[in-house]
C-alpha cells in the first residue's frame, strides 16, 4: 500500500511538473504572440495613418487640377478677349493718334493765323509812323498793346481850350491817318475823346462826358466828311476823365489826359474765318495722313 501511495505521488509530481513547464512554454508563447499583435497593430495603424495621408494628397492633387484645368480654359477665353482687345485698342490709338495730329494742326493753323495779324498790325504801325512823319511825340503817339495799335493826339493839337472845334493846321494830321485807314478795308477804328478832371459847365457842355463826346464826334465827322472815310467803319466815344494816363494833380499830368485816342480794330470775323478756314484745312490733312499711312 505505501508502495502505491509512493508511486501515486511520484507520478502525481512528475504530471505536476510537466505542467508547469508545457504552462511556461505556453505564457511564453503568447507573450510572444501578443508582441507580434502590438508590432502589427502598430504597423496597421501606420499603415493606416500613411494611407488616409495618401488620400488627402491625391484629393489635393485633384483639386490642383481641376483649378488648373479651369484656368487653362479661363485663359483661352481671355486669350480670344485679348485679340478683341488689341485690335480695339489698336483703333483707338489711331484714332487718337489722328486727333492729336489734327490738335497739332489747328494749333499751327491758329498760330499762322495770329502770326498773319501780328504782321497786319506790323505793317499798319510803319504805315502809320511812315505817313505821320517826324511830329512830336508830346503830341501824337503811335503804339501797339496787346495787339491793338493806338493812335493818341493831344488836345492842343486839336482843339482849343474848353472847344469841340478842331483846329485847321490838325485836319493834316487826321487826313494823313484816314489816307492809312482808306488803304486797309479790312480795319475798323474807334475815336475816343478823353478829357482831365478839371469840372467844366459851358452852355454848350454841361460836364466832361459832353465835351469828350461832343470831341470824338468832332474828329469822326472831320474823317467821313472831309476824307472820306466809311462811316460804317467807325464807332464814336467819349469817355470823360476817367481813363487817364497820368495824375490830375499835376498841370503836366491833366495835359497828357487831355487827348483823342484813334483805336484801329481789326475785323474779327475776318480774323475768325481765317482760323477756321486754317481748322478745317487741318482736319482734311490730318484725315488725309491717316489714309496714306493706313
Amino acid at each position: 500500500m505505501k508502495k502505491i501511495i509512493v508511486m501515486l505521488l511520484a507520478g502525481g509530481l512528475m504530471i505536476s511538473c510537466a505542467s508547469k513547464k508545457e504552462l511556461d512554454a505556453a505564457l511564453a508563447k503568447q507573450q510572444e504572440t501578443q508582441e507580434l499583435l502590438d508590432t502589427a497593430t502598430v504597423k496597421l495603424n501606420a499603415c493606416l495613418a500613411d494611407e488616409k495621408a495618401a488620400q488627402a494628397k491625391l484629393e489635393a492633387l485633384r483639386d490642383q487640377i481641376e483649378t488648373l484645368k479651369n484656368s487653362n480654359a479661363a485663359l483661352l477665353n481671355n486669350q480670344g478677349d485679348l485679340v478683341t482687345l488689341s485690335t480695339q485698342g489698336s483703333r483707338n490709338l489711331e484714332r487718337s493718334l489722328e486727333s492729336i495730329r489734327e490738335k497739332d494742326l489747328q494749333i499751327r493753323s491758329l498760330n499762322d493765323a495770329i502770326t498773319k495779324k501780328d504782321s497786319v498790325t506790323l505793317a499798319l504801325v510803319t504805315s502809320l509812323k511812315s505817313s505821320l512823319g517826324n511830329l512830336n511825340d508830346e503830341d501824337i503817339n503811335v503804339n501797339v498793346e496787346k495787339g491793338v495799335v493806338y493812335i493818341s493826339i493831344s488836345d492842343k493839337l486839336l482843339f482849343a481850350s474848353g472847344s469841340d472845334r478842331i483846329n485847321q493846321d490838325a485836319k493834316a494830321v487826321l487826313g494823313k491817318v484816314a489816307k492809312v485807314v482808306n488803304d486797309k478795308p479790312e480795319i475798323e477804328i474807334m475815336i475816343e475823346g478823353h478829357t482831365d478832371s478839371q469840372p467844366i459847365s459851358t452852355a454848350k457842355f454841361q460836364d466832361n462826358w459832353d465835351l469828350s463826346t461832343s470831341r470824338a464826334n468832332a474828329v469822326t465827322r472831320v474823317l467821313q466828311d472831309e476824307f472820306n472815310v466809311k462811316p460804317a467803319r467807325m464807332t464814336s466815344a467819349g469817355r470823360s476823365y476817367y481813363v487817364p494816363l497820368a495824375s490830375n494833380d499835376t498841370a503836366e499830368g491833366r495835359a497828357k489826359n487831355r487827348r483823342t485816342r484813334i483805336i484801329v480794330l481789326p475785323k474779327l470775323d475776318q480774323f475768325f474765318e481765317m482760323v477756321e478756314k486754317g481748322m478745317e484745312e487741318a482736319k482734311a490733312n490730318a484725315k488725309k495722313e491717316t489714309e496714306n499711312k493706313n
